[in-house]
């Protein structure tokens, strides 16, 4: 019996190696990757930038910790903030302590604007992360059961519902900062739309809040954008990120911008790891690439593309509830739930996943070819059609 604590329902695999958009395992199977890590290696495996950026720092150094200057650090800041229009940025180890960097950002935000007790608005069926806060703010009860009682300081709303936003507006002057997902992830891949997005940056600028903006998932090229934000024409003031930016390396960033970027001053905040040498060459290397191969562009094509392939394979499906997203982070909605169906791919060759209970999560790596994404949809129209 494995001596590591049971949090995770594991499939029956053990993965030996990666190239490009597939898996192997241990046996020498073969699999199409259509998950990404959850939307972490979008550069697919073992790709030959991070790679060598990861040996040349390996053999270089790989700690000092954040009492020193750490040239790859500032050269991944300079990349972020010019690709995303920020300011600064912080750098950490993952998604959820990045949300929790932009979470103390707003609260020291507020009480130097003298608000006693700072709140934070979220919405149903985020996902933020599993620290005590970030769970706090998640608007996921299952999650959160059991883990009483929660950090105080955020109120709720539907998503893309202006309306009820501008109600909490106008109860609670406590409210100093918004925190959304541009694209939910674990809650269904639901978009937030245009028009949402840029009354929720008028009502920031009209009551002095900072925008803050969940891209932890769909940031790094992965929406058909550096960052999905500038596809829905807003800049928010903070942007937090992680996952797809080390491809596989821990790395997280929280970025800001106008007075957002100036709250945090000496010993308000810190990270042991974080930023480190390893992780920021990694990280480059993946900014780099996005850019210079046009990653994010590609996924925009090649979304549509695999969104046509399943739209046409399923026409008429009697299963089916709806197809959604952006560039290459799809949601396939079923009638039912149907987690099943992510055995059923693994011992088709296919990785996906299945999130909010109904919804087949894909998150193929950038680099796949059309005919990769072909592969994906005919073995995914195979299952679903026969899912009853």
């Amino acid at each position: 019996m494995s001596s590591l604590m049971q949090t995770y329902g594991r499939l029956p695999v053990t993965f030996s190696h990666g190239e490009g958009a597939y898996l192997f395992d241990t046996e020498g199977r073969r699999y199409l990757d259509a998950l990404s890590g959850i939307s972490v290696t979008n550069l697919g495996h073992a790709h030959p930038a991070v790679t060598e950026a990861i040996q040349q720092q390996a053999g270089r150094l790989l700690h000092t910790s954040n009492l020193y200057h750490i040239a790859a650090q500032e050269a991944l800041a300079d990349a972020l903030t010019s690709v995303s229009g920020m300011e600064t940025a912080f750098f950490c180890n993952s998604g959820a302590e990045a949300n929790e960097a932009a979470i103390k950002l707003a609260r020291l935000y507020g009480h130097q604007r003298g608000v006693d007790k700072p709140t934070v608005i979220v919405f149903e069926n985020a996902f933020h992360g599993r620290t005590l806060a970030t769970l706090s703010a998640t608007g996921n009860r299952k999650i959160q059961a059991g883990f009483e009682p929660l950090v105080t300081g955020f109120t709720r709303a539907p998503l893309n519902d202006l309306a009820a936003v501008q109600q909490i507006a106008a109860n609670n002057p406590d409210v100093v900062a918004v925190l959304v997902e541009p694209i939910q992830g674990e809650g269904g891949i639901r978009v937030a739309e245009q028009t949402f997005m840029q009354g929720l940056r008028e009502l920031c600028d009209a009551h002095g809040w900072l925008l803050m903006l969940d891209e932890v998932q769909c940031g790094n090229g992965r929406a058909g954008h550096y960052f999905a934000c500038q596809g829905m024409g807003v800049v928010p003031d903070v942007i937090t990120t992680a996952k797809g930016l080390g491809n596989g390396v821990p790395i997280g960033a929280c970025l800001a911008h106008g007075p957002a970027a100036r709250v945090f001053k000496g010993g308000h905040h810190g990270s042991t790891y974080g930023g480190n040498p390893l992780a920021c060459a990694a990280g480059l290397a993946v900014v780099n690439t996005i850019i210079k191969e046009g990653l994010a562009e590609r996924a925009t094509a090649a979304g549509a593309h695999l969104r046509q392939q399943l739209a046409d394979g399923l026409q008429g499906c009697a299963n089916l509830v709806e197809l959604r997203g952006r560039g290459l982070m799809i949601g396939v909605q079923l009638h039912r739930d149907c987690g099943e169906l992510v055995g059923q791919a693994l011992a088709a060759g296919l990785l996906i996943n299945v999130t909010a209970g109904n919804t087949i999560r894909l998150l193929p790596p950038l680099i796949c070819s059309d005919a990769e994404l072909d592969e994906l949809a005919a073995g995914l129209i195979t299952l679903i059609r026969g899912f009853d």
